[in-house]
């Protein structure tokens, strides 16, 4: 369907392109969406399994991973598989209220999982500075109101675009060239001032993310401190070896995200694709690699996973 401009009626159905410029390769292009989004699935499915049947693994670090093993699976599953659908079916169609509800999911995911990587972080903080006192601190009641506090923060934060998005009128355009619906990309499409709409991003990129990272960073940098005070070598190396699967999820989150944020905004050279590109990789990629780089680099996962796999092949022998 052509786009419609300046009719003067606001659209109630939008269309999904995909990744524009690129729509005689979407077969190609879904085959590594479809990898991603089958990987985040059993990965992060197996690290909930795992966490919640093994009692030795009842403890403050891997039920915050638990969490974000959820969150991850729900992050994917926000954008692949309607992007499965227009890659295979040309399925692209989407109402107004549906795209409002993806983008209200999308956004509070993506602030939920930054909130669990900043309780990991002084999760990490208390068990290396504070050693004697972690148990106290992370209580599982603790624990649990933690996890309702980020949910809230999350739906608190991203709910005023809801009500934003919709008095918003859509006569522009009902074309969207991306993948999935967008805060951003949506509002463009309307009429009416949308400055309100982009000083509401900005508030929410502040008063989240952007506090997140600096506090992950204070957290570190008070880790580090501690960490070159221990007497032994092999002390510095085991407190810095529990941080390193934290940071490499960290940096994987954030980066990707930063740069897609920093394309959109400057990049105005860039062509349309590359931008859906990008943004599709920071929500691809971290729900993919999370439960590999946990599982490859903390011991304990690593084993469980070993005795199940291995369970299960000596019954079936």
């Amino acid at each position: 369907m052509a786009a419609l401009n300046y009719t003067g009626v606001s659209h109630i159905v939008f269309h999904l392109l995909g990744i524009p410029g690129l729509e005689d390769q979407h077969v190609w292009i879904s085959i590594p969406f479809f990898i991603s989004y089958v990987t985040a699935l059993l990965g992060n499915s197996l690290l909930i399994f795992i966490i919640v049947t093994k009692r030795s693994l009842h403890e403050p670090m891997y039920l915050f991973l638990c969490m974000l093993a959820g969150a991850d699976i729900v992050l994917s599953t926000c954008i692949v598989p309607q992007a499965l659908a227009i890659f295979w079916f040309h399925a692209g169609e989407i109402s107004l209220d549906r795209c409002i509800t993806q983008v209200f999911f999308l956004s509070s995911t993506f602030i939920y999982e930054s909130g669990i990587l900043l309780v990991m972080a002084f999760d990490r903080y208390i068990a290396i500075c504070c050693p004697l006192r972690y148990t106290t601190v992370f209580t599982r009641t603790l624990i649990g109101k933690i996890g309702v506090t980020l949910f809230l923060r999350s739906c608190c934060t991203v709910f005023p675009v809801i009500f934003l998005l919709k008095r918003l009128t859509f006569c522009k355009s009902n074309i969207l060239p991306n993948t999935a619906c967008k805060h951003f990309g949506l509002a463009q499409l309307s009429c009416d001032d949308i400055r309100v709409n982009i000083w509401n991003e900005f508030l929410v990129l502040m008063s989240s993310l952007v506090i997140d990272i600096v506090l992950i960073f204070i957290s570190y940098v008070l880790i580090l401190r501690a960490v070159f005070y221990l007497p032994s070598q092999d002390a510095r190396h085991k407190a810095l070896n529990t941080c390193g699967s934290h940071v490499c999820v960290i940096i994987l989150f954030y980066v990707p995200g930063i740069f897609s944020v920093l394309a959109q905004r400057f990049g105005n050279h860039i062509s349309p694709h590359i931008h859906v590109l990008l943004a599709n990789v920071y929500i691809l990629a971290p729900p993919m690699l999370n439960p590999i780089i946990y599982g490859i680099k903390t011991k304990q996962i690593r084993d469980q996973v070993i005795h199940v796999f291995f369970t299960n092949q000596k019954r079936t022998c």
